[in-house]
């Protein structure tokens, strides 16, 4: 990797980078005074690309500094990103292998790709321009971020997600954080392939979903919960409405009866704010057959867990956690969070009825994911929770900078069956016997 110093840190030419950036941000500002918005606004996109890129061309070739013409020309493309792009960071939003993009100060990104995390090259000229790009990205999500408002949350036009803060609560400069948008989505075949999870977990899996149960997906931050939620909706029946909530739209469900909803933060006089708990709510009065809470986070749990116990079973939600049974903590704590002055043993006993099966998912030390259990809530005992794995993923050790390990069936046949056997559903019970499984049909 290229060393990060003033002197050494080059753009592959032989120019420093943070000159280049330089050079970059004082040839945008000059094209942005040269430029007659009354006479843009005439112009469709195509023409004014045109007549833009020619100015940043013109505009380099009168720069008193030793370009190339294949340095000018990567000028001229960069100067383009600045006005439609992500600026210096549009190579790192053009990557399929990037999941996020981490920007921590003007001359510190970091990118996630394949699973792992890595310090780039990539630079910009200075908090400035920085800042510049922020504002612009902020503004095209119609949002603003200043010293009144210095941290938003929006969702980018192509979908992915951005946080960012800007001093003075940012100590060391402006920070941005993309969680970048997968336009091509897995399915569960590829997610065998990948190793996953194992054919019978995805068939079992399959059956849950189409015979209604109620499922929650357990697993950190970038572990791939959404994505495991997308593939199993895949096996909602066409025949059924499906109401989605969430906080950054992200879910992308093939049924033609669904209706999208998504949460609206305050503006900047601290109104019109539009919670999660407020969809979820909502939600109910619009004769949904299932709900599916995007990421539980707060009192709309006790509104999603009403809906799984009161008629739309099959819901579906994601939580933070770090295994099974603390997600079930996780969402006793939220209950208490909305506000219900619940005891203990009501909340869990509500929780237990409400769910029956949690799929917690991992990201390992390697960046691979996999799903590392599939648990059904049997219901509580002795005032605690009864869950009993149904498949596990035992790791025995990393090798090539890759995880050897298997899945296993434990044994366990869960008590749902019998729910799924009346709603048409007959599960093969050798499925669960215990086993290593098979990567492969």
């Amino acid at each position: 990797m290229v060393t990060k110093t003033e002197t050494q840190t080059t753009n592959g030419q032989g120019l420093p980078t943070r000159e280049f950036q330089r050079v970059k941000t004082r040839i945008h500002h000059r094209m942005v005074d040269a430029i007659d918005m009354s006479k843009a606004g005439d112009l469709d996109e195509a023409d004014l690309r045109r007549q833009l890129t020619a100015l940043a061309t013109h505009l380099c070739d009168q720069e008193d500094v030793d370009l190339s013409s294949e340095q000018r020309d990567r000028m001229v493309r960069e100067i383009m990103d600045e006005i439609y792009g992500f600026g210096p960071l549009e190579p790192l939003m053009s990557d399929p292998a990037v999941s996020d993009v981490l920007v921590n100060g003007p001359h510190s990104v970091f990118v996630e790709r394949n699973g792992r995390l890595e310090q780039t090259d990539v630079e910009f000229a200075d908090q400035q321009h920085l800042l510049e790009v922020i504002r612009r990205l902020v503004g095209r999500a119609g949002r603003r971020i200043d010293e009144v408002s210095p941290m938003v949350d929006a969702k980018l036009p192509d979908g992915s997600r951005l946080n960012a803060v800007i001093p003075p609560l940012a100590q060391k400069g402006a920070t941005v954080s993309i969680r970048r948008f997968r336009t091509h989505q897995l399915q569960f075949d590829d997610m065998v392939e990948m190793g996953t999870l194992a054919p019978a977990m995805a068939d079992f899996l399959k059956f849950a979903v189409a015979g209604r149960l109620n499922i929650l997906f357990s697993g950190g931050t970038g572990a791939g919960k959404t994505t495991m939620l997308n593939n199993v909706s895949r096996y909602i029946p066409t025949s059924e409405r499906v109401v989605t909530v969430e906080e950054t739209a992200e879910l992308q469900l093939q049924q033609p009866d669904v209706v999208s909803l998504e949460a609206r933060p305050h503006n900047v006089e601290g109104k019109g704010e539009i919670t999660l708990r407020d969809l979820v709510k909502n939600s109910l009065r619009m004769r949904p057959d299932r709900v599916i809470v995007g990421e539980a986070r707060g009192g709309e749990v006790l509104d999603m867990l009403q809906a799984m116990n009161t008629g739309h079973d099959g819901s579906m939600s994601t939580v933070h956690a770090n295994d099974c049974r603390e997600a079930l903590d996780r969402i006793e704590l939220m209950i208490a969070l909305a506000g219900a002055e619940l005891p203990s043993s009501v909340a869990r006993r509500y929780v237990a009825n409400a769910l029956d099966i949690i799929v917690h998912v991992s990201r390992l030390s390697t960046g691979e994911r996999k799903i590392t259990r599939i648990s059904e809530v049997v219901g509580i005992e002795d005032g605690d929770y009864v869950v009993e794995d149904i498949f596990v993923y035992r790791m025995t050790g990393v090798k090539d900078d890759r995880v050897d390990g298997a899945f296993y069936a434990t044994g366990h046949e869960p008590r749902v069956l019998g729910r799924l056997a009346a709603k048409g559903h007959d599960i093969p019970t050798d499925l669960f016997v215990a086993r290593e499984l098979e990567l492969k049909k």
